[in-house]
């Protein structure tokens, strides 16, 4: 149960779909990624994105075990292959990316404390998917109820919401802002 929520409320005024006029466009900060570091980096968002997904389906388990994958993807990246700025910029977020992961991985019957992290988590996974890109498009999805109406953001690969904060309860609670290219 979410405390703050008041559940009989109708929740249909929070859902919202996103045509692509009100969409922000974000083209990443590096355009020299080199293929092998961005394969690696593509990698971890593929991670991030089931762990997406399996909150979103109130799936913890699938989510620990991509905890679990996450982590390992972002210990695997040879930051020989970063520039310096770009190796600056990853070392910013590396430990706590890989702390939240593993939360996520340890936590398999604690699907609140997974989305915990998961809110951090994705406000560092924003910000390395806006300095290098992720291997394919991303759009940037906003809940205004998350953490008692602070709101939470989320990366998805399509524009169909399926807030990862909520799942079942209000799965399509949340709206698209911006598409990383």
């Amino acid at each position: 149960k979410h405390e703050g929520h008041d559940m009989n409320k109708d929740t249909a005024q929070h859902a919202s779909t996103t045509t692509g006029t009100d969409v922000k466009m974000i083209t990443p900060m590096f355009a020299n990624v080199g293929a092998k570091a961005s394969a690696s980096i593509s990698e971890i968002f593929t991670a991030y994105m089931h762990i997406t997904n399996a909150l979103g389906s109130d799936d913890a388990a699938h989510a620990g075990e991509s905890g679990t994958a996450m982590a390992a993807a972002i210990g695997k990246l040879d930051k020989s292959l970063l520039t310096d700025d770009q190796k600056k910029l990853f070392d910013e977020y590396q430990a706590s990316l890989k702390e939240h992961a593993e939360h996520i991985a340890d936590n398999k019957s604690n699907i609140q404390h997974q989305r915990e992290h998961f809110a951090t988590m994705s406000e560092e996974m924003y910000a390395l998917a806006k300095a290098f890109g992720a291997g394919r498009p991303l759009y940037q999805a906003h809940c205004p109820m998350y953490n008692e109406n602070k709101g939470g953001m989320w990366l998805t690969e399509t524009k169909e919401i399926k807030n990862p904060y909520f799942g079942s309860e209000m799965l399509t609670c949340g709206k698209v802002q911006e598409m990383i290219q």
